[in-house]
């Protein structure tokens, strides 16, 4: 099985791992984190054990509030640096309209 397959779900793990996520976290201080990863969950686990990015760190709980699906990595970087770019009131319309993980 390849390094990013997963158990036999319907997706090919050629897909699996051409897929990047662009994800927004709620840290405990009320402040935003943007991120990417092929894997959401993973991720989100590392940032609550304390490994994930230093911003994160000491600012738990964390929780997920925003993910948004892009074809790859450079597109995922590209829509990262949008996110970031956009005002508290512009990223909380933006997560307002969230309904879950298109995972």
């Amino acid at each position: 099985m390849e390094k990013n397959a997963r158990p036999a779900d319907g997706v090919s793990a050629g897909r699996l791992s051409a897929l990047w996520y662009v994800y927004i976290l709620l840290c405990g201080d009320n402040t935003l984190y943007t991120g990417i990863t092929q894997d959401v969950n993973r991720r989100l686990a590392v940032h609550r054990t304390g490994r994930g990015a230093k911003y994160t760190r000491g600012r738990g709980p964390l929780s997920l509030v925003y993910v948004e699906a892009q074809p790859d990595k450079s597109a995922a970087l590209r829509r990262e640096h949008q996110i970031k770019s956009l005002t508290r009131a512009q990223k909380d319309a933006l997560r307002a309209g969230w309904t879950g993980l298109p995972l």
